[in-house]
């Protein structure tokens, strides 16, 4: 019966041997985010109606984004953009549908290129 005692002072050597592992974080990847890609697609589009979800998309692999790994991230940047006010949904519901720029983040834009221009202009 005095076998018995010893067993419990093993396993409290046992837990000490454990170390607490420590997160290791992966670095950022470089480069634009999803939603600064979008804007510049449809910033560079001419249509009066605006994008396609599936042009977007279209744009987006052409420029070497793997859109079929992150569909996801796509469809959340699109509709945080509409959220905020940046893109404005012309057709459709959720991430689907056509977008074009708001009127009021495309204003600013030109402002700063005309400030731009005019700082040129002077010196």
């Amino acid at each position: 019966m005095a076998e018995v005692a010893p067993a419990p002072a093993a396993a409290a050597a046992a837990a000490p041997a454990k170390a607490a592992k420590k997160k290791v974080s992966k670095p950022k990847k470089a480069g634009p985010s999803v939603s600064e890609l979008i804007l510049k697609t449809v910033a560079a589009s001419k249509e009066r109606s605006g994008v396609s979800a599936a042009a977007l998309k279209k744009a987006l692999a052409a420029g070497g984004y793997d859109v079929e790994k992150n569909k996801a991230r796509v469809k959340t940047a699109i509709k945080g953009l509409v959220a905020k006010g940046t893109l404005v949904q012309t057709k459709g519901t959720g991430a689907s549908g056509s977008f074009k720029m708001s009127k009021k983040t495309a204003e600013p834009a030109m402002l700063g290129g005309f400030l731009l221009l005019l700082q040129c202009n002077l010196s």
